[in-house]
């Protein structure tokens, strides 16, 4: 028997990167899964490949869409256990130039669409214990780093709002759990297109050099652990995954 067996998950930017690996670890554990993500020729690829997976289109900052997406998770397979709000992008800037529209993008996305994710999945989760939502944070919530200001932004509001949401589930005697996960540098397509967008001597580098990348799967196992009842004990908890970095 799967760790994740009967249950259902709902993985935002599923197309690739960590999203990608989240899903495939669950179905793997017995979940049937559907991924999200504005890339629907890769979603629909991604999803090929996975058992028991659905793709779905979806902008995180739609609220409407959301409604929508969670109403034919429940519809296709009767319930929904797990939600991983993981969507996210990055552009850069520092705090004196970075554009309006680029700060409004990077928070809409990534708190704004978290936010979105929690409120329209909540009433539609299941109360017997298996509820989970897991929020993708990052390192550059709780460390300095000068030209992803909104970025950094964005995914301290995450971790707050998983807080928040956590104490919400357990007032209300949901049994929904909810927690933030924060990577450290993780080997992924957008990871590689931000190394690539970096200029020479940037502070990342150093960080990345001297701590080394994690693989996608280092974020997908402690998403199992915190979805299935391994982590049935665990709420309002941010989980750090970053060999070290944030010591410094």
């Amino acid at each position: 028997m799967g760790k994740m067996d009967g249950r259902v998950a709902l993985v935002t930017g599923g197309a690739s990167g960590l999203g990608a690996e989240d899903a495939r670890v669950l179905a793997r554990e017995g979940a049937k899964v559907v991924i999200t993500d504005m890339n629907a020729a890769l979603g629909e690829e991604t999803a090929a490949a996975i058992p028991d997976c659905v793709f779905l289109q979806q902008d995180v900052r739609n609220e409407a869409r959301w409604a929508e997406v969670v109403a034919e998770t429940v519809s296709r397979f009767g319930r929904l256990d797990t939600l991983v709000n993981n969507a996210g992008l990055v552009r850069f800037g520092s705090v004196e130039d970075l554009s309006l529209d680029d700060w409004r993008l990077q928070v809409d996305v990534m708190m704004t669409g978290t936010f979105l994710g929690c409120r329209a999945a909540i009433p539609h989760m299941s109360h017997d214990g298996s509820g989970s939502i897991i929020n993708m944070a990052s390192v550059a919530a709780v460390k300095g780093i000068g030209t992803i200001p909104a970025y950094s932004a964005a995914k301290a509001g995450v971790i707050a709002l998983s807080r928040s949401t956590a104490v919400h589930c357990r007032e209300r005697k949901y049994r929904i759990r909810c927690n933030a996960i924060v990577p450290g540098a993780i080997v992924t397509p957008m990871t590689a297109q931000a190394l690539a967008e970096l200029p020479a001597g940037e502070a990342g580098l150093d960080q990345i050099h001297n701590h080394g990348m994690g693989q996608p799967i280092d974020i997908a196992n402690m998403v199992l652990y915190l979805a299935c009842d391994d982590g049935r004990h665990i709420t309002g908890t941010t989980i750090t995954i970053d060999n070290g970095e944030t010591m410094e």
